[in-house]
């Protein structure tokens, strides 16, 4: 509880003195929101730190997570390139400037709570989760590929803390390739009562997912696309 601080005459009534009376807390709604203005006002978009922060991902990016070849892809597609994003957002550097880019765009659409499918996902909603810690958190979650079939969650596809009612939230993976890993976690969000805001991926492969996603009424947001990496050249 806070106090307030009133003046007030003493009981010899001449001199004013000093009482301290309670004041009743404000409701969790409006001190939240009173949060995220004065964050608004302390956090502008520093433009060239996030420009930097985006050349230096990809860079890193095309350096450890494309490898060029002849691949058959986990949907039986053949590619000319794999993309394993996990080389880069396991790793220290590469995890802070992805979740310094998604946080940003966590701030923009005023999201609660980031996750998705199980294991694309689990280091990017956990580093955003992280980085926001200091200023209004925001919460992370998992999507499971199975329910929990034991504890008191067995049953559950969703771990984390709760999610609440109107919550917005964001769903994100590394990759889009089908769209499918985003949209299973969509899916397991059905039953939640929160309101889905965005679907967000470092890299989009440029191969039908964002339609499939954005035909399901799911704006897309990607870091990169396909095109922006190139093979290196041969000697």
């Amino acid at each position: 509880m806070r106090w307030e601080r009133r003046a007030t005459r003493c009981c010899a009534g001449v001199s004013p003195c000093a009482r301290l009376r309670p004041q009743r807390p404000a409701h969790p709604s409006v001190t939240l929101r009173r949060r995220r203005r004065r964050q608004h006002d302390r956090e502008p978009a520093m433009t060239d730190d996030l420009d930097a922060a985006r050349t230096e991902l990809h860079d890193l990016l095309a350096e450890r997570a494309f490898t060029f070849g002849d691949f058959v892809l986990t949907s039986g597609r053949r590619s000319d390139f794999y993309f394993n994003g996990k080389q880069v957002t396991l790793e220290g550097r590469g995890l802070y400037l992805a979740s310094l880019l998604i946080l940003q765009r966590c701030r923009e659409l005023r999201i609660d709570a980031i996750g998705g499918l199980t294991l694309g996902a689990d280091p990017i909603a956990a580093g955003v989760a992280a980085l926001s810690g200091q200023q209004d958190p925001l919460r992370a979650f998992i999507v499971r590929k199975e329910p929990r079939g034991h504890g008191t969650g067995a049953g559950n596809l969703i771990e984390g803390p709760a999610l609440r009612e109107g919550d917005r939230v964001m769903v994100v993976d590394d990759v889009i390739t089908t769209g499918g890993s985003l949209l299973q976690a969509v899916d397991a969000l059905r039953d939640q009562p929160v309101k889905i805001v965005e679907a967000l991926a470092v890299v989009d492969r440029e191969e039908g997912g964002r339609a499939a996603i954005e035909a399901r009424g799911l704006p897309v947001h990607a870091l990169f696309v396909r095109s922006e990496f190139s093979a290196p050249a041969r000697a």
